[in-house]
């Protein structure tokens, strides 16, 4: 048996595995781990079958190498996303836990409301309700919180910053297209 011929195949397979470790700047420790995942596959497999048709054994290899980084490398991601929900107490002060009432709106809405009241939960969520002029109730759920001078709303589909004050009982927030003047009520 020639040794060299195993020594240029092990040459290739490491080549393969070591490009696969370069290749960092994937978006996801899903996409990172697929293909750490193949690289090491793609080794074993080749490894395993060194005396038969060791190339097929490699491919076979990082296919399932692949699979299993990929799973290995979401679980991660998901993770990282559900300690980004995460809102610390320090992200929500100093609104958690008060309640304002709409006194100003600029410039003014379209479509005016009896009142519209804004109540920040301990929990991250402030919930506004608005009472339409005809008495109708609607209320929406936002994700808050805080970061410096800047107050953070999301809700799946959108993230808004606002730069906002507190001077006594009033709340000013600054949208960059306008401004809402809030009283503290609780």
């Amino acid at each position: 048996m020639k040794t060299s011929g195993y020594k240029a195949k092990i040459a290739v397979i490491l080549l393969l595995c070591f490009s696969a470790g370069l290749i960092g700047g994937c978006a996801t420790e899903g996409q990172t781990g697929a293909l750490k995942g193949a690289g090491v596959g793609a080794l074993i497999g080749g490894l395993a079958n060194m005396h038969g048709s060791w190339g097929a054994s490699a491919v076979l290899g990082a296919g399932v190498g692949a699979g299993i980084g990929y799973l290995l490398g979401d679980e991660k991601d998901r993770e990282r996303a559900a300690r980004r929900r995460a809102v610390t107490r320090e992200e929500m002060e100093p609104l958690a836990g008060t309640t304002w009432q709409v006194i100003s709106v600029a410039p003014r809405q379209e479509r005016p409301y009896k009142s519209v009241v804004s109540h920040f939960r301990d929990d991250g969520i402030v919930v506004t309700t608005k009472t339409n002029m005809d008495g109708r109730i609607e209320r929406s759920t936002e994700r808050y919180r805080i970061v410096g001078s800047t107050l953070i709303l999301s809700q799946p589909d959108y993230v808004e910053n606002a730069k906002f004050r507190i001077e006594g009982d009033r709340l000013f927030i600054d949208y960059g297209n306008g401004s809402t003047v809030l009283q503290r009520i609780s």
